[in-house]
């Protein structure tokens, strides 16, 4: 991946080390520099700064009620909200057309926190029960963009499902870069079903009906509808039930192929994942050997083997 083109991902300054927090500082997050950007371009962006603000500058919190709160610098008493919907409007408009496929934000800030953002009423007592403007704005404008907090990536779960829908959706859009026809929808979706079941197993069926009237229904809404839900399938969590339900389908294709041995051996390591006593790279590590050695061609396609980069060891938790 290194010497492929980078995903392009948009990212809260201060978290790749910019000094453009209130008091002048910053909040590098090594994984993200150190990790995650070998395979991502970083597009930072600090809504507070490219205000106007300046650094160091006064603080500022949400007040008010929590699903329309205003912006404010509690201090001077300034009021930000308008300029800082303003801005946000005209800065997403020129992110759009960079493809951005996914978006770090920094939690608790006023302007970029994703959830449970201090909003204080008029007793000066906070509830964690906001969203920052630039964030709201943000997630609204792009509603398909797989959106999470630095913190929140700490959670190896929430960590693996947000690259994991990172990719996917790179890989959607370079799928559509090859002006696709219906037949070649029907191939997309056929390599996604592993990967759909493990997530979502409705949303495979439903996106299976869709694809099916491909070729009835005008081909631009039949993509744009598939895309948006193809990204909504893979937003809900995979599960260990799950992911062994996809783990013995898979398994279904070597019944044939494996002697009595082999395939006790490979029911009692799918049971010791789905037990919680290995990680998930256990059981597939001894499908893909087997897969090796007898190959299949469906198997070979599904993305679910191969979500995103190895090197990122996200499938090697507990």
């Amino acid at each position: 991946m290194e010497s492929e083109a980078k995903i392009r991902i948009g990212i809260s300054a201060c978290l790749l080390g910019e000094r453009v927090r209130y008091d002048g500082g910053h909040k590098h997050d090594a994984f993200l520099t150190g990790t995650l950007g070998r395979f991502f371009e970083w597009v930072p962006v600090c809504p507070e700064v490219e205000l106007g603000l300046g650094t160091p500058r006064e603080s500022i919190r949400l007040e008010g009620d929590p699903d329309n709160p205003r912006l404010v610098a509690p201090r001077s008493g300034k009021d930000h909200t308008e300029a800082m919907n303003r801005y946000a409007a005209k800065r997403l408009e020129k992110l759009a057309p960079l493809g951005l496929c996914g978006y770090i934000l920094k939690k608790d800030s006023p302007s970029c926190g994703m959830a449970r953002v201090r909003v204080y009423d008029e007793r000066g007592m906070a509830a964690r029960m906001g969203r920052g403007l630039f964030a709201g704005a943000l997630m609204k404008r792009f509603p398909m963009l797989p959106v999470e907090e630095e913190g929140r990536l700490h959670d190896m779960t929430l960590r693996e499902n947000f690259i994991e829908r990172v990719f996917a959706l790179h890989r959607w859009r370079e799928f559509l870069k090859g002006k696709p026809r219906a037949k070649d929808l029907v191939a997309f979706h056929t390599c996604q079903k592993l990967a759909l079941m493990a997530h979502r197993p409705a949303h495979y069926q439903k996106l299976g009906r869709l694809v099916a009237g491909a070729g009835r229904a005008p081909l631009p809404e039949t993509l744009t509808t598939y895309g948006a839900t193809f990204m909504e399938g893979l937003a809900m969590h995979a599960t260990t039930r799950k992911h062994a339900n996809v783990l013995y389908h898979l398994a279904g294709y070597l019944k044939d192929a494996l002697d009595a041995g082999d395939k006790a051996e490979l029911a009692e390591c799918i049971e010791d994942y789905r037990a919680g006593r290995v990680p998930l790279i256990v059981p597939l590590t001894l499908l893909n050997h087997h897969f090796r050695r007898h190959p299949h061609p469906w198997v070979a396609g599904q993305t679910y083997l191969n979500p995103y980069p190895a090197e990122l060891m996200l499938r090697n938790h507990v």
